[in-house]
């Protein structure tokens, strides 16, 4: 979709944008090609001089060049291209202020966790072996919790498909997407953000091992599903555009979780109360 892109070039808004497609001019390529007269020649000369330097970002492979470019609204488009640098992160706190209990990360092949008292100082080397970085809510939660507990910066280019799915209809939380997209949590349906905190602290108090792995089962299915709605969010911004037939996706596979939720406890802890940040 990137070659498809104007968007993030200085002075190109959607309505030129689309007035480019609409002549004909669908790629890069194209305008270096044919030099469209809809535009002044100024105009041509710092357009063909934008996707000189894209192209060279593209072949570089450097995503923050476009995403320091692109409105945030419109970093979706990112996603084909750099689709195998991407980390899908969700997080696990005691509460909006609270400390990170269990990070879960996906790359889209392999499944990674990082347990507070365990294993969670390694998160700070790992995240950044990625360039991009995809969350639920991750601008206005994961990504300044994480930030500030861990005291690492987090500047990959962020896709937070809270932003992107509401903008194509989706709405309702996390769990409110995924019903709406079809996704099934199987025995996991039912937990909610807020059973979390509680798993974590019969984990802590009692050193229940159930209740840590039916945390990580949890975070990790958060994660991902990030991918699956992922996805399907860029399908249905790809139908808005001339392109959905050039750049649609498959569906990915789901990958199996590591970790198995014990149903007994998932019983027992969805007939607790609690509450729910988002």
């Amino acid at each position: 979709m990137l070659k498809n892109t104007f968007h993030h070039i200085r002075g190109i808004g959607t309505t030129t944008e689309r007035k480019l497609w609409d002549a004909g001019i669908l790629s890069w390529k194209d305008l270096l090609d044919n030099q469209p007269v809809i535009l002044s020649r100024r105009k041509r000369e710092t357009l063909t001089a934008a996707i000189e330097e894209s192209l060279q970002h593209l072949i570089a492979r450097n995503p923050h060049y476009f995403g320091q470019r692109l409105p945030s609204n419109q970093c979706w488009r990112l996603f084909k291209d750099f689709r195998d640098r991407i980390a899908y992160l969700d997080i696990e706190t005691t509460g909006l202020e609270g400390e990170i209990n269990t990070i879960a990360l996906y790359d889209g092949i392999s499944v990674y966790t990082y347990v507070q008292g365990q294993n969670l100082e390694r998160f700070k080397d790992d995240i950044y072996k990625y360039d991009v970085i995809c969350t639920y809510n991750g601008k206005c939660f994961d990504v300044p919790v994480i930030e500030s507990d861990l005291g690492i910066k987090l500047d990959q280019v962020h896709i937070d498909l809270r932003y992107v799915l509401k903008s194509v209809g989706f709405s309702g939380g996390l769990k409110g997407c995924e019903r709406k997209a079809g996704i099934d949590r199987n025995e996991l349906t039912g937990l909610e953000g807020y059973h979390a905190p509680i798993l974590w602290q019969e984990f802590k108090e009692k050193r229940d091992e159930k209740a840590l792995e039916t945390l990580l089962a949890y975070n990790c299915q958060d994660t991902i599903n990030l991918e699956t709605l992922m996805v399907m969010a860029y399908n249905l911004k790809l139908s808005s555009t001339p392109f959905l037939e050039m750049h649609r996706l498959e569906l990915p596979l789901m990958p199996p979780i590591p970790y198995k939720a014990d149903l007994a406890t998932v019983d027992r802890v969805k007939n607790m109360g609690g509450w729910s940040w988002y």
